[in-house]
């Protein structure tokens, strides 16, 4: 790409292996691939010394400087910042300080803002937040719905998808399963309503007494949902994985019949994009930039958050009919065609370049 040879990507890296980390680490490898030098300024890096990660007030003094000190370094030679950001204290911690070192340097810098708490955030903090956003030189966004929150605040953005590995995440080596298998692969936390993937799967196995459910992820409601499990008296069909690798993910997708997901707060999920890629049909709350992501009774089956009874007969509806499932799986090998890097990549590029252009001519 003229003129843009490095880049820098301002990110999260695993562990923990959570959504932005895999992203920040998966684009820096295609990047890589296409040429590019690239630098990784990592948010999230171990405490150095480790004793101090003990201390919690302390801690984040120490990172704070830290951080500060590699922007100014890591950023001086580059043409391009990435900057992979989010909502609340990531925001004022991470992406707001990367943008106002990377602008002292006169670098490009493109805004990659993503999560489902984007409107809210920015109702309670915009007059902040928008001081800083007014410096960069691009905004990208994963979804149409981020792109309708942004432009309620007079920004413009542009959508370039995440960028999904079709390398990892594909239909081959499918596990047919001997009993049906739903699956979950979201962290256990509030937002993401565990809670209520349990109780489907307890209707489930009122007609499927053999199925099983397996949960991938961490989180601080482990303790909860298995209590609820056992309460419900369905513990023994349940198992709690913990945290997987992505070619851990990857498999257990493969080995699944159906994927649940019933989050209360989304953007545009990874893990109902990998399903699709897999062949594994999805049953999902409608929640945020979902019903943007896929469309419903097209590439997966849709319904209210916490509505458990209707997200209990689109699941039976699903593991009773085949024609149906191989339906919407047919589809949603369609819907992901548009995360594989080559169109990422066209797009990213443009972006890049424009910024790069805009950036020179200030």
């Amino acid at each position: 790409m003229a003129n843009v040879n490095h880049v820098a990507i301002v990110g999260p890296l695993p562990p923990p292996a959570g959504g932005m980390a895999n992203q920040t680490k998966q684009l820096a490898s295609f990047l890589e691939a296409e040429g590019l030098k690239v630098t990784v300024v990592q948010v999230n890096p171990p405490y150095q010394p480790k004793w101090a990660g003990k201390i919690p007030m302390f801690r984040a003094f120490v990172r704070l400087i830290q951080y500060q000190r590699a922007l100014k370094k890591q950023l001086a030679d580059v043409d391009v910042v990435h900057i992979m950001a989010n909502s609340g204290w990531s925001w004022h911690l991470f992406a707001a300080p990367a943008i106002k070192v990377a602008k002292r340097l006169n670098k490009a810098v493109v805004l990659n803002y993503r999560g489902g708490y984007a409107a809210d955030f920015f109702a309670k903090s915009w007059s902040s937040v928008r001081k800083t956003m007014d410096l960069v030189d691009d905004i990208v966004v994963p979804s149409s719905f981020l792109q309708d929150v942004f432009q309620q605040y007079g920004k413009q953005s542009r959508v370039i998808p995440n960028v999904l590995n079709q390398a990892r995440f594909n239909p081959e080596s499918r596990q047919a399963s001997m009993k049906p298998r739903v699956i979950v692969t979201r962290n256990l936390e509030e937002i993401y309503d565990v809670e209520t993937s349990i109780r489907v799967f307890a209707g489930i196995l009122q007609a499927f007494p053999g199925a099983e459910l397996k949960v991938a992820g961490t989180g601080p409601e482990l303790s909860a949902l298995e209590q609820l499990s056992k309460s419900l008296g369905i513990s023994e069909h349940v198992e709690f994985l913990g945290r997987l690798s992505p070619d851990e993910i990857a498999a257990l997708y493969k080995s699944a019949d159906l994927m649940l997901n019933t989050s209360v707060v989304d953007n545009s999920p990874n893990s109902l994009i990998e399903s699709l890629a897999c062949g594994t049909p999805v049953v999902s709350t409608n929640v945020g930039g979902i019903p943007k992501l896929v469309t419903d009774q097209h590439d997966a089956l849709l319904a209210n958050p916490r509505d458990a009874e209707s997200l209990i007969k689109l699941s039976l509806s699903l593991l009773e009919d085949n024609s149906e499932r191989e339906r919407l799986t047919k589809n949603g090998l369609l819907t992901v065609e548009k995360f594989s890097w080559s169109n990422v990549w066209q797009a990213l590029a443009s972006c890049y370049q424009a910024a790069y252009v805009g950036a020179k001519n200030d």
